[in-house]
């Protein structure tokens, strides 16, 4: 009978169709930009567009299968592909390209970024159709009277026109703001991979000062021995002499400890055992003279900064959702046709049909645009406040370099020449017996302590200049130094009529 087949075919096609296999993972890779910003950011950065960048999944560009199983060059374990092999000294633009390739957290906001572009097909995506039926079991019997009586037929729900645009915009400004997560993502790992770099330098630097004090002092001592030998001063020279250098054996045993936590760290970063060797860093660090003007980097930085598009790009969003709570007033259909046996009259049987959902609830409706409404005025909020935010630690870590720089100064032209000849004269004084030991000893201790402290003034320059780099989100001390692009506002909120 016709009934039972069709009934058959229907079933047989929603369980072929129910198959589910699990697809390629890809992850999406973003294209770098000589101003460090990526691809996906040049597409939706004018947070004034009211149109949303299309989630064209794909043809995203750079795009590579990938399993969410360790590779093996990035195990832990398995360090045969040694990033600095044969490097006597450790680059730090290498690091940095290094920990961002490496990191793992960069990969989670990958997977994040990956994730919401693939919410735009679902989301402008039309519901299932739905397949009806209906049977009378006891007019297929041979003893009915009347005709077997069934129907079958198929139905279609079709939202008010704008709903799936709508919520396809929705969907691909959270992908963007998803893609600016990652260009922020890839900010705080380059601060961190800097900062990691400058304690490893300042502990390289105290290793070299320990040693090359403790080899004065033993110098020292020596001259003192000698003088002693002679009756020229008491025991008391030598044996002093001999505290200090087991002192400085003491800070060595320190030092070595935050040597080990230094490159700790680094590797850390690098997703790769804690104690892998490194290459030592290089020996000095240049100190720039000149900034670009602090106005400029403010601006470039409300312009530029990741953070702030995605705030941008949300707000975007949230504009979008109040448009689609305010096209929740208009009904949704749903077109049908079957074949109905139930009706004797052969033309009668063949339907089509049209239902609508009756938008009465007004009160529930109007809650929902309001809800929507305090929703962008919120995420306005936010942007109003980051933006404040991130002038502030653009201000205020500008200032921090500019101090540092000039605390660098200051050693090198004054305190620095001054403690040395001051060292100088101790022990030309006590060679010559005008001076003791105790005054030859505390010159030494300065000298060491203000070469402690201009190291740590170098390395606390480049720290203060890694946080203004990441506050404007752009190396500021590279050889191109960003240029001045206006400020970037976001779209006015959406009306409450």
């Amino acid at each position: 009978m016709l009934f039972p087949r069709v009934l058959s075919v229907a079933v047989v096609l929603t369980l072929v169709s129910a198959g589910c296999r699990t697809p390629n993972v890809a992850v999406i890779a973003p294209r770098d930009e000589p101003n460090g910003r990526t691809a996906s950011s040049e597409r939706s950065a004018h947070h004034a567009e009211r149109d949303p960048p299309k989630a064209d999944v794909e043809n995203l560009p750079h795009v590579v299968s990938a399993s969410f199983e360790e590779s093996p060059e990035r195990s832990l374990g398995n360090d045969a592909n040694d990033l600095f092999a044969g490097r006597d000294e450790l680059p730090l633009d290498e690091l940095v390209a290094a920990v961002k390739a490496r990191n793992p957290s960069l990969q989670a906001a990958l997977a994040s970024w990956n994730a919401a572009a693939n919410k735009y097909p679902q989301a402008i995506a039309l519901d299932d159709p739905m397949f009806q039926s209906m049977y009378a079991p006891a007019t297929w019997s041979s003893a009915s009277k009347v005709q077997a009586s069934y129907y079958f037929g198929i139905a279609q729900k079709i939202p008010w026109a704008g709903k799936r645009e709508l919520r396809g915009n929705q969907a691909n400004w959270e992908a963007a703001a998803a893609s600016f997560d990652v260009g922020e993502a890839q900010l705080r790992l380059t601060e961190a991979a800097r900062m990691a770099f400058f304690d490893y330098f300042l502990n390289q630097r105290e290793i070299e000062l320990n040693a090359s004090s403790r080899e004065a002092l033993s110098r020292f001592r020596d001259v003192a021995r000698s003088k002693y030998e002679a009756n020229q001063v008491t025991q008391q020279d030598v044996l002093q002499a001999d505290v200090e250098l087991a002192q400085f054996e003491q800070q060595q045993i320190e030092l070595d400890q935050d040597q080990i936590v230094a490159v700790a760290r680094i590797n850390t970063l690098l997703h790769r055992r804690p104690d892998h060797p490194l290459p030592l860093p290089p020996q000095k660090l240049s100190v720039v003279q000149e900034l670009p003007p602090v106005e400029g980097l403010r601006e470039w930085a409300v312009g530029n900064r990741p953070e702030l598009q995605a705030l941008a790009a949300r707000v975007q969003s949230e504009q979008s959702a109040a448009a689609l709570a305010c096209k929740e007033f208009y009904p949704d259909f749903e077109v049908m046709g079957r074949y109905d046996r139930f009706w004797t009259d052969a033309v009668q049987q063949p339907q089509i049909g049209l239902n609508m959902n009756v938008p009465l609830n007004q009160s529930k409706r109007h809650a929902a645009v309001q809800e929507a409404l305090w929703r962008v005025h919120k995420m306005q909020a936010d942007y109003d406040l980051a933006a404040d935010t991130i002038r502030g630690e653009v201000q205020s870590a500008y200032a921090r370099v500019h101090g540092s720089r000039r605390k660098i100064d200051v050693f090198e032209s004054k305190i620095l020449p001054a403690a040395q000849d001051n060292l100088r004269a101790a022990q030309s004084g006590y060679e010559a017996g005008t001076v003791d030991f105790l005054r030859l000893i505390e010159a030494q201790r300065q000298i060491l302590d203000l070469r402690e402290k201009y190291q740590m003034a170098v390395a606390d320059f480049h720290r203060r200049a890694a946080e203004l780099s990441r506050a404007v989100g752009q190396d500021v001390l590279g050889q191109d130094p960003p240029a001045l692009a206006p400020a970037a506002e976001p779209p006015e909120p959406a009306s409450a009529e």
